[in-house]
């Protein structure tokens, strides 16, 4: 951080306020209009804060790390923008005319990271490269999509407006580690827009246009940066299309002699959606992501205990699928529950052991008030809690295997944690009512 931000970030500042008020009765409600001023606070403290916990108690890090790399071609575009342009629409190919600036970029070769980093320097054009000004757009970006995907679960169930809102909008892990210059607040933020266009278009089947424009350029963020986020989404999405078509059949007798049908279909295209998105790229094969997974899971291991750091071990990866699914209920369980209180070592730690309590104590809740048979049933027999508990489990497996730290764990858990927390009080309020049958899409 620069003296620069603290003369831009108060003028930024009204200037996002002022875009968000022209913008909130397009997209509020009397219902949920209370929340959208407080969650998107919530989201640029979060990014502030976020800057100054990796300035001042990590020393460096990830976001010190894009924003000294997206200066590199910000102020090269100042010097000539020729060489600029063509930085700011490379893919880490070698061009004679860049490749002097281009050796200065450490991850220019890093497709993932190199992505992120020119997305930083574009917003970095508009906002003087000051850092806590390019987080907050970061952070706008990242609400703009959280906010999407509060909506869509409110269109399925409005009366839990502020548990959902809980789930979505204020869960502390999300608005800190989804909203600075990080890979993460795009990834959220776009798998936001993509839940949104996904339920609206293929499940709605309205604003078909619209959601024809979303889709492509949400999954085209997210396989940009974090490639296994629409590898967990594609499945389960596809499985809860074709059950929600199969539930929607009036004819009861018709919808049971059915259900067996779409349940197949339901798996044979979600097997389908995994074989299209991995075709023809072998750095997404099964076998490929299985010892990239491995290699990934040690390193951060070693780094760890060097460092004595938060590290966790599941057990021994062998690099092959089935080694990767033996640990699958570990993995599952670090994601969703640890660290445990008994775990935690440092303030940060503490925050994350909180939250893996309140979704402990909310899942036995769960189970006590309904009995696993019948939790497994109302799972089965809503849609929504299908594809909401099937996407946090494969999501969950594929961070707890791969990241063997507590501190990197929090960052990369925090995609499934919205939907996850609100299958939960979903479910709760679904059991409540004393009745394991599929609600009405709409609860006003």
């Amino acid at each position: 951080m620069e003296v620069k931000d603290i003369f831009l970030t108060p003028v930024y500042l009204v200037i996002i306020y002022i875009i968000a008020l022209y913008f909130r009765p397009k997209v509020t409600t009397p219902l949920d209009q209370r929340y959208y001023l407080p969650a998107l606070t919530m989201k640029l403290i979060g990014a502030v804060c976020m800057g100054l916990v990796y300035t001042f108690y990590y020393h460096g890090g990830d976001t010190i790390s894009y924003h000294d790399q997206s200066k590199i071609i910000y102020e090269e575009f100042w010097k000539n923008p020729t060489i600029g342009v063509k930085l700011l629409f490379s893919q880490g190919q070698y061009d004679p005319s860049t490749w002097t600036i281009a050796e200065r970029i450490r991850w220019y070769k890093s497709p993932t990271e190199f992505f992120v980093v020119r997305f930083a320097a574009i917003i970095s054009l508009l906002t003087f490269n000051a850092y806590t000004v390019v987080a907050m757009v970061f952070a706008l970006v990242s609400f703009s999509g959280i906010w999407a995907m509060y909506r869509t679960f409110l269109k399925m169930y409005a009366v839990l407006h502020r548990k959902l809102a809980i789930a979505i909008l204020f869960i502390p892990s999300v608005f800190f580690w989804g909203s600075g210059l990080m890979k993460d607040s795009l990834c959220i933020g776009s798998l936001g827009w993509l839940f949104y266009a996904f339920y609206e278009g293929l499940i709605e089947r309205k604003q078909l246009f619209r959601a024809a424009i979303i889709i492509p350029i949400a999954s085209w963020v997210i396989l940009s940066t974090k490639p296994y986020i629409i590898f967990s989404f594609v499945p389960p999405a596809i499985f809860w299309i074709i059950i929600e078509n199969g539930a929607r059949i009036k004819n009861r007798v018709v919808r049971r002699l059915a259900a067996p049908i779409f349940l197949v279909g339901g798996v044979l295209g979600a097997a389908f959606g995994v074989s299209k998105l991995t075709e023809g790229d072998a750095r997404y094969s099964l076998e490929t992501v299985a010892e990239r997974t491995k290699i990934t899971a040690d390193y951060i291991y070693k780094v760890s205990v060097q460092q004595e750091g938060s590290a966790y071990k599941l057990g021994e990866l062998d690099g092959t699928i089935q080694g990767t699914l033996k640990l699958a209920p570990q993995a599952i369980n670090v994601s969703l529950f640890r660290p445990y209180l008994w775990e935690v070592n440092n303030p940060i730690m503490l925050l994350s052991a909180l939250e893996a309590t309140w979704f402990i104590y909310l899942t036995i809740t769960l189970l006590i008030r309904t009995g696993i048979t019948q939790t497994f049933r109302l799972i089965a027999f809503t849609p929504l809690l299908t594809f909401c508990f099937v996407f946090a489990m494969v999501f969950s497996m594929a961070v707890g295997v791969s990241t063997n730290n507590f501190g990197t764990l929090v960052r990369y858990r925090i995609h499934m944690m919205p939907f996850y927390l609100a299958a939960l009080y979903i479910s709760n309020y679904q059991a409540s009512l004393s009745k394991v049958k599929r609600v009405p899409l709409a609860m006003a």
